[in-house]
């Protein structure tokens, strides 16, 4: 045959397609039966898939939680802030005045370079306009808004007008295409375990199990999955969410970041034992 000759994928795919599916079930069958066929690889086929689940997933399942956001007052010092977003490593944080429903705006990290000195310092000279979005919201509207107006970041607000949390432009994405890193995270193996301020630990859930045991002088098996995250999932038997809290002989993880489909990031520290005054009675 002539090799010019040969269907492209779009050939073949369209072919496929051409069953005119009735419903979204089907649509998945017929793309899984084009993976079966090798007309598409696997990370093409979770893409779509992800794309598929975008237009039914809400902000709420993907946000930074209200008591979770990193913060800065505009009243901070210009030491404290920097500490702030030097301690936190994100590149963009919410400024609010006094309480977390009076969000001023969005203060990006790299803007502080900008500024020499807190001599006459007004953080509010500094600041981007803040979007505000509802809790309802659906991820492919809201990407499709990231793109127009090329913010990033997105204050979710409820009901009432308070602020429920935050989302990000790499939040909707890694619904979509799985985990993106960007320069401020830590990419370097001997990084996935990073204390924080508060003495905690930042735990990558791609952390080898042998690390995790070097590190904190655990015994935790390997032979049934090699990383923190495997450990997690194995435990729980499913995909955590965000915010939930496990404790597996004797260490305490809280999921930071998760998906529906993924594992990323934990708060690791020891869990504290249960005193006598806190023990039930018989």
């Amino acid at each position: 045959m002539d090799p010019e000759s040969k269907p492209s994928f779009i050939e073949r795919l369209t072919s496929l397609l051409l069953r005119e599916p009735e419903d979204r079930g089907q649509l998945l069958e017929i793309l899984h039966a084009a993976y079966e066929r090798n007309l598409m690889d696997a990370d093409a086929l979770t893409i779509i898939e992800g794309a598929l689940d975008a237009a039914d997933t809400r902000v709420t399942d993907v946000m930074v939680p209200r008591a979770q956001m990193d913060v800065i007052d505009v009243g901070d010092p210009l030491d404290e802030i920097v500490r702030t977003a030097i301690d936190a490593a994100h590149s963009r944080f919410p400024v609010v005045d006094g309480d977390r429903d009076n969000v001023l705006g969005i203060l990006l990290a790299k803007d502080l370079l900008r500024i020499q000195t807190d001599e006459g310092f007004d953080l509010r000279d500094s600041l981007r306009p803040a979007v505000f979005i509802p809790e309802s919201k659906r991820l492919n509207v809201l990407l499709r808004e990231f793109r127009v107006s090329r913010n990033h970041m997105a204050i979710v607000v409820n009901e009432y007008g308070g602020v429920a949390g935050l989302v990000t432009i790499e939040d909707v994405l890694e619904q979509i295409v799985g985990d993106i890193e960007d320069e401020y995270d830590f990419d370097e193996a001997h990084d996935n375990i990073r204390q924080d301020s508060a003495g905690r630990f930042r735990v990558k859930a791609r952390t080898e199990i042998e690390d995790f045991n070097t590190a904190f002088a655990t015994e935790y098996s390997d032979e049934e999955f090699d990383t923190v995250g495997g450990l997690v999932l194995r435990h729980l038997g499913r995909v955590p969410k965000r915010n939930e809290i496990v404790e597996i002989d004797g260490m305490r993880f809280q999921v930071l970041r998760a998906d529906s489909r993924r594992l990323y990031t934990l708060l690791v520290d020891r869990a504290k034992p249960i005193s006598s005054a806190e023990t039930p009675s018989a």
